[in-house]
Protein backbone atom coordinates (compact mmCIF):
# COMPACT_ATOMS: atom_id res chain seq x y z
CA UNK A 1 0.00 0.00 0.00
CA UNK A 2 0.59 3.41 -0.29
CA UNK A 3 2.68 5.18 2.37
CA UNK A 4 1.29 8.45 4.28
CA UNK A 5 3.43 10.89 4.53
CA UNK A 6 1.37 13.54 6.06
CA UNK A 7 -2.03 14.75 6.94
CA UNK A 8 -2.61 18.46 6.52
CA UNK A 9 -5.55 20.22 8.35
CA UNK A 10 -7.36 22.72 5.76
CA UNK A 11 -6.78 26.22 7.36
CA UNK A 12 -10.14 28.58 7.42
CA UNK A 13 -9.87 31.66 5.47
CA UNK A 14 -13.28 33.21 5.05
CA UNK A 15 -13.94 35.38 2.11
CA UNK A 16 -16.85 37.54 3.26
CA UNK A 17 -19.79 35.33 4.77
CA UNK A 18 -18.86 32.21 3.23
CA UNK A 19 -17.13 29.71 5.00
CA UNK A 20 -14.33 28.58 3.32
CA UNK A 21 -11.35 26.38 4.12
CA UNK A 22 -8.39 25.28 2.55
CA UNK A 23 -5.27 22.73 2.72
CA UNK A 24 -3.07 23.43 -0.18
CA UNK A 25 -1.41 25.94 -0.53
CA UNK A 26 -0.25 25.93 2.89
CA UNK A 27 2.84 26.54 5.04
CA UNK A 28 3.29 22.59 5.14
CA UNK A 29 2.61 21.91 1.06
CA UNK A 30 3.14 23.94 -1.80
CA UNK A 31 1.40 21.90 -4.28
CA UNK A 32 0.58 18.08 -5.37
CA UNK A 33 1.93 18.23 -8.56
CA UNK A 34 -0.17 18.88 -10.57
CA UNK A 35 -2.61 20.22 -8.38
CA UNK A 36 -1.83 23.57 -6.88
CA UNK A 37 -5.05 25.30 -5.00
CA UNK A 38 -8.29 23.92 -3.25
CA UNK A 39 -11.02 26.34 -1.76
CA UNK A 40 -13.89 24.22 0.05
CA UNK A 41 -16.47 26.44 0.47
CA UNK A 42 -19.10 25.81 3.16
CA UNK A 43 -21.43 23.75 4.16
CA UNK A 44 -23.59 26.41 5.43
CA UNK A 45 -27.28 27.83 4.83
CA UNK A 46 -27.91 30.79 3.07
CA UNK A 47 -30.85 33.11 4.31
CA UNK A 48 -33.82 33.95 1.95
CA UNK A 49 -32.43 36.99 0.23
CA UNK A 50 -28.89 36.53 0.54
CA UNK A 51 -25.60 37.99 -1.72
CA UNK A 52 -24.80 34.28 -2.28
CA UNK A 53 -21.25 33.58 -3.73
CA UNK A 54 -18.78 36.58 -4.06
CA UNK A 55 -16.68 35.73 -6.57
CA UNK A 56 -17.27 38.60 -9.56
CA UNK A 57 -15.60 39.09 -12.68
CA UNK A 58 -12.31 38.28 -12.12
CA UNK A 59 -9.34 36.93 -14.66
CA UNK A 60 -7.12 33.54 -14.85
CA UNK A 61 -4.37 32.61 -17.21
CA UNK A 62 -2.14 29.32 -17.22
CA UNK A 63 -4.40 26.86 -15.23
CA UNK A 64 -7.70 24.99 -15.26
CA UNK A 65 -10.65 24.96 -12.20
CA UNK A 66 -12.40 22.10 -11.75
CA UNK A 67 -15.43 23.33 -9.17
CA UNK A 68 -17.92 20.39 -7.82
CA UNK A 69 -20.91 21.53 -6.50
CA UNK A 70 -22.17 19.13 -3.44
CA UNK A 71 -24.69 21.83 -2.36
CA UNK A 72 -26.82 24.59 -3.45
CA UNK A 73 -25.48 26.45 -7.26
CA UNK A 74 -23.29 28.05 -8.99
CA UNK A 75 -23.94 30.66 -12.17
CA UNK A 76 -21.13 30.94 -14.19
CA UNK A 77 -20.50 33.52 -17.12
CA UNK A 78 -17.20 34.11 -18.86
CA UNK A 79 -16.05 36.28 -22.19
CA UNK A 80 -15.64 33.13 -23.96
CA UNK A 81 -19.35 33.27 -24.11
CA UNK A 82 -20.36 30.72 -21.99
CA UNK A 83 -22.89 30.92 -19.61
CA UNK A 84 -24.56 28.26 -16.99
CA UNK A 85 -26.45 27.56 -13.42
CA UNK A 86 -24.91 24.28 -12.59
CA UNK A 87 -26.98 22.97 -9.14
CA UNK A 88 -25.96 20.15 -6.87
CA UNK A 89 -23.87 16.77 -7.57
CA UNK A 90 -22.97 19.27 -11.07
CA UNK A 91 -19.03 19.79 -12.09
CA UNK A 92 -17.50 22.57 -14.20
CA UNK A 93 -14.12 22.50 -15.81
CA UNK A 94 -12.87 25.47 -17.00
CA UNK A 95 -9.30 25.87 -19.44
CA UNK A 96 -8.35 29.30 -18.67
CA UNK A 97 -5.37 29.04 -21.32
CA UNK A 98 -4.10 31.86 -22.90
CA UNK A 99 -6.85 33.77 -20.52
CA UNK A 100 -10.01 35.07 -20.14
CA UNK A 101 -12.27 36.66 -17.50
CA UNK A 102 -15.01 34.62 -15.48
CA UNK A 103 -17.69 35.29 -12.27
CA UNK A 104 -18.74 32.37 -10.41
CA UNK A 105 -22.13 34.04 -8.28
CA UNK A 106 -25.33 32.47 -7.06
CA UNK A 107 -28.18 31.83 -9.25
CA UNK A 108 -31.35 34.57 -8.59
CA UNK A 109 -33.34 31.31 -7.39
CA UNK A 110 -30.43 30.96 -5.12
CA UNK A 111 -30.29 34.57 -3.99
CA UNK A 112 -33.97 34.35 -3.52
CA UNK A 113 -35.06 31.63 -1.89
CA UNK A 114 -31.14 30.60 0.22
CA UNK A 115 -30.51 27.09 1.32
CA UNK A 116 -27.96 24.73 1.53
CA UNK A 117 -24.38 25.58 -0.16
CA UNK A 118 -21.53 23.28 -0.22
CA UNK A 119 -18.93 23.91 -3.06
CA UNK A 120 -14.77 22.69 -3.73
CA UNK A 121 -12.96 24.93 -6.04
CA UNK A 122 -9.74 22.63 -7.40
CA UNK A 123 -7.06 24.25 -9.44
CA UNK A 124 -5.12 22.08 -11.64
CA UNK A 125 -2.05 23.49 -13.54
CA UNK A 126 -1.56 23.37 -17.43
CA UNK A 127 2.19 22.43 -18.44
CA UNK A 128 4.22 25.04 -20.62
CA UNK A 129 3.14 23.68 -23.89
CA UNK A 130 -0.52 24.37 -23.05
CA UNK A 131 -0.55 27.11 -20.52
CA UNK A 132 -1.37 29.96 -23.79
CA UNK A 133 -4.26 27.26 -25.68
CA UNK A 134 -7.46 28.61 -26.51
CA UNK A 135 -9.62 28.77 -23.41
CA UNK A 136 -12.62 26.33 -22.66
CA UNK A 137 -15.69 25.61 -20.50
CA UNK A 138 -17.77 22.60 -20.05
CA UNK A 139 -20.09 22.74 -17.20
CA UNK A 140 -22.14 19.29 -16.50
CA UNK A 141 -25.12 18.33 -14.44
CA UNK A 142 -25.64 15.34 -12.15
CA UNK A 143 -26.76 13.22 -14.59
CA UNK A 144 -23.93 13.84 -16.64
CA UNK A 145 -21.68 12.70 -14.35
CA UNK A 146 -21.48 8.60 -14.44
CA UNK A 147 -22.10 7.06 -11.34
CA UNK A 148 -20.05 3.67 -11.04
CA UNK A 149 -20.88 1.59 -7.89
CA UNK A 150 -19.39 -1.10 -6.39
CA UNK A 151 -20.29 -4.80 -6.23
CA UNK A 152 -21.83 -4.31 -2.44
CA UNK A 153 -23.73 -1.15 -3.40
CA UNK A 154 -21.99 0.93 -0.89
CA UNK A 155 -19.45 3.07 -2.78
CA UNK A 156 -20.07 5.37 -5.82
CA UNK A 157 -17.22 6.89 -7.61
CA UNK A 158 -18.61 10.20 -9.65
CA UNK A 159 -16.38 9.95 -12.86
CA UNK A 160 -15.36 13.66 -13.59
CA UNK A 161 -12.22 12.21 -15.85
CA UNK A 162 -9.94 9.22 -16.51
CA UNK A 163 -11.35 6.03 -16.90
CA UNK A 164 -12.32 2.71 -14.68
CA UNK A 165 -13.01 -0.60 -16.08
CA UNK A 166 -13.53 1.07 -19.37
CA UNK A 167 -15.64 3.17 -17.90
CA UNK A 168 -14.94 6.82 -19.50
CA UNK A 169 -15.30 9.87 -17.37
CA UNK A 170 -17.29 13.13 -17.93
CA UNK A 171 -14.89 15.05 -19.36
CA UNK A 172 -11.97 15.00 -21.77
CA UNK A 173 -8.75 16.66 -20.96
CA UNK A 174 -5.57 18.38 -22.29
CA UNK A 175 -3.47 16.34 -20.05
CA UNK A 176 -3.71 12.67 -18.65
CA UNK A 177 -5.48 13.10 -15.03
CA UNK A 178 -7.54 11.14 -12.63
CA UNK A 179 -10.57 12.60 -11.02
CA UNK A 180 -13.48 11.65 -9.11
CA UNK A 181 -15.49 12.56 -5.97
CA UNK A 182 -16.65 8.82 -4.06
CA UNK A 183 -19.14 9.00 -1.78
CA UNK A 184 -19.37 5.69 1.33
CA UNK A 185 -21.68 4.67 3.66
CA UNK A 186 -21.03 3.67 7.03
CA UNK A 187 -18.98 0.32 6.92
CA UNK A 188 -18.02 0.50 3.30
CA UNK A 189 -14.84 -0.80 2.39
CA UNK A 190 -13.90 0.36 -1.59
CA UNK A 191 -9.41 -0.54 -3.15
CA UNK A 192 -8.40 1.91 -5.13
CA UNK A 193 -5.03 1.79 -7.30
CA UNK A 194 -3.19 4.83 -8.64
CA UNK A 195 0.43 3.99 -10.60
CA UNK A 196 3.46 4.75 -8.19
CA UNK A 197 4.72 7.35 -10.87
CA UNK A 198 1.70 9.15 -10.25
CA UNK A 199 1.19 11.72 -7.63
CA UNK A 200 -2.38 11.60 -5.77
CA UNK A 201 -4.70 14.07 -4.49
CA UNK A 202 -6.75 12.91 -1.45
CA UNK A 203 -9.20 15.35 0.34
CA UNK A 204 -12.06 14.32 2.85
CA UNK A 205 -15.08 16.10 2.40
CA UNK A 206 -17.43 14.50 5.07
CA UNK A 207 -17.72 11.83 7.31
CA UNK A 208 -14.43 9.76 8.81
CA UNK A 209 -12.30 7.14 6.51
CA UNK A 210 -9.50 5.07 7.73
CA UNK A 211 -6.95 5.04 4.69
CA UNK A 212 -4.05 2.26 4.36
CA UNK A 213 -4.95 2.08 8.39
CA UNK A 214 -4.94 5.55 9.60
CA UNK A 215 -7.92 7.83 10.44
CA UNK A 216 -8.45 10.61 8.42
CA UNK A 217 -12.14 13.26 9.08
CA UNK A 218 -13.07 15.70 7.03
CA UNK A 219 -11.22 18.98 5.83
CA UNK A 220 -7.97 16.85 5.90
CA UNK A 221 -5.71 16.27 2.84
CA UNK A 222 -3.57 12.86 2.57
CA UNK A 223 0.08 13.69 1.11
CA UNK A 224 1.07 10.06 -0.26
CA UNK A 225 4.43 9.19 -0.81
CA UNK A 226 5.56 7.23 -4.61
CA UNK A 227 5.65 4.13 -3.24
CA UNK A 228 3.03 1.41 -4.38
CA UNK A 229 -0.56 1.80 -5.87
CA UNK A 230 -2.83 0.32 -2.96
CA UNK A 231 -5.03 2.74 -1.31
CA UNK A 232 -7.64 1.15 1.01
CA UNK A 233 -10.64 2.95 2.14
CA UNK A 234 -12.96 2.34 5.20
CA UNK A 235 -15.97 4.29 5.90
CA UNK A 236 -16.40 5.16 9.78
CA UNK A 237 -19.28 6.60 8.89
CA UNK A 238 -20.74 8.57 5.66
CA UNK A 239 -18.11 9.78 3.60
CA UNK A 240 -17.42 12.08 0.65
CA UNK A 241 -13.93 12.21 -1.00
CA UNK A 242 -11.96 14.01 -3.27
CA UNK A 243 -9.79 11.48 -5.07
CA UNK A 244 -7.32 12.14 -8.16
CA UNK A 245 -4.45 11.26 -9.79
CA UNK A 246 -1.71 12.87 -12.47
CA UNK A 247 1.57 12.33 -13.77
CA UNK A 248 4.06 15.39 -12.21
CA UNK A 249 5.41 17.76 -14.81
CA UNK A 250 8.18 18.97 -12.73
CA UNK A 251 8.45 22.30 -14.00
CA UNK A 252 8.51 25.76 -12.41
CA UNK A 253 5.53 27.26 -11.12
CA UNK A 254 4.96 30.66 -10.42
CA UNK A 255 1.69 32.03 -9.23
CA UNK A 256 0.56 35.35 -8.37
CA UNK A 257 -3.42 36.05 -7.73
CA UNK A 258 -4.69 34.46 -10.61
CA UNK A 259 -2.59 33.46 -13.05
CA UNK A 260 -0.15 30.26 -13.05
CA UNK A 261 2.92 30.59 -14.93
CA UNK A 262 6.32 29.24 -15.15
CA UNK A 263 8.32 32.34 -14.54
CA UNK A 264 8.05 35.83 -12.54
CA UNK A 265 8.37 37.21 -16.52
CA UNK A 266 5.40 35.69 -17.58
CA UNK A 267 3.02 36.71 -14.81
CA UNK A 268 4.41 39.98 -15.25
CA UNK A 269 3.01 39.96 -19.00
CA UNK A 270 -0.27 38.20 -17.72
CA UNK A 271 -1.12 41.05 -16.01
CA UNK A 272 -0.10 43.44 -18.54
CA UNK A 273 -2.46 41.88 -21.23
CA UNK A 274 -4.82 42.14 -18.62
CA UNK A 275 -4.88 45.08 -18.20
CA UNK A 276 -5.07 46.14 -21.70
CA UNK A 277 -8.03 43.78 -22.07
CA UNK A 278 -6.45 40.97 -23.86
CA UNK A 279 -7.90 38.63 -22.05
CA UNK A 280 -11.36 40.27 -22.66
CA UNK A 281 -13.63 42.94 -21.60
CA UNK A 282 -16.26 42.54 -18.76
CA UNK A 283 -19.89 44.53 -19.53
Amino acid sequence: MRTIKKIHKAISRPIADLKTVSPIPSATLEQIDPFIFLNHHGPQVYPENNNGLPFGPHPHRGMETVTFIVEGDIAHKDTGGHESVINEGGVQWMTAGSGLIHAEVSSDEFLKQGGDLEILQLWVNLPAKYKMTAPAYIGLQKDKIPAIKSEDGKTTINLVAGTIDGQKGAFDTLTDIFLSTISLEAGAQYDLKAPADRNVFFYVIRGNVNVNNTSVSYFNLVEFDNTGEDIRIKADEDSLILFGHATPFNEPLVARGPFVMNSEEEIEQAYNDFYAGKLGTWS
